[in-house]
């Protein structure tokens, strides 16, 4: 197999075992992680069997480091269509539906033509027909009201939320820093 970073990235944690990240899960790939290893910035806590060689050494590839620096979550979450999704579950807060991302949307629960904004606190996940059926209307015009009542979310709740979505490749030797409720694949 050759070796690229699609096949063989190495899961990245924190100082604290935990991952960067849950979605997107944090992976680097070899390159990246061998790099990091050379210049002493993570501990390597599993290892892949293949083996890379330069002239003078050779270095299995590491599948699951830590860094050697605790980096600290960011406090607040960007707002981006992204974490809209994510914080939402990637459903639709009108008729409950979870939908894949390309089948999603935002609405302004108060629209924009009534003085709504683009905030945390007015904007949730839509599928396409809710969208187009509540319109420009008031929630309370047309009787559609958001599942939640549209809050910011903090980091750690993106992250759980995240932890519900696991990637489609895991591998066996991350099972131990990684917590999802689905059986892991190779």
């Amino acid at each position: 197999m050759p070796c690229d970073s699609q096949y063989l990235p190495a899961l990245v944690l924190n100082a604290d075992f935990r991952p960067l990240s849950y979605f997107p899960l944090s992976l680097w790939s070899w390159q990246d992680a061998i790099r990091a290893v050379w210049l002493d910035r993570v501990s390597v806590l599993s290892e892949y069997d293949t083996v890379v060689r330069s002239p003078t050494r050779s270095l299995r590839l590491p599948s699951v480091i830590a860094l050697k620096d605790y980096i600290p979550a960011a406090r607040k979450p960007a707002f981006t269509r992204f974490n809209v999704f994510l914080r939402d579950n990637f459903s639709c807060q009108y008729c409950n539906t979870r939908f894949p991302t390309q089948e999603l949307t935002f609405d302004h629960v108060i629209p924009r033509s009534k003085g709504g904004r683009t905030s945390w606190e007015n904007v949730v996940t839509a599928c396409s027909p809710c969208n187009l059926i509540k319109g420009s209307y008031m929630p309370h015009q047309i009787r559609m009201y958001p599942s939640r009542t549209p809050a910011r979310p903090s980091s750690r709740r993106l992250q759980e939320n995240g932890r519900a979505f696991p990637p489609n490749y895991l591998h066996e030797s991350w099972r131990d820093y990684l917590y999802w409720d689905t059986e892991l694949e190779n």
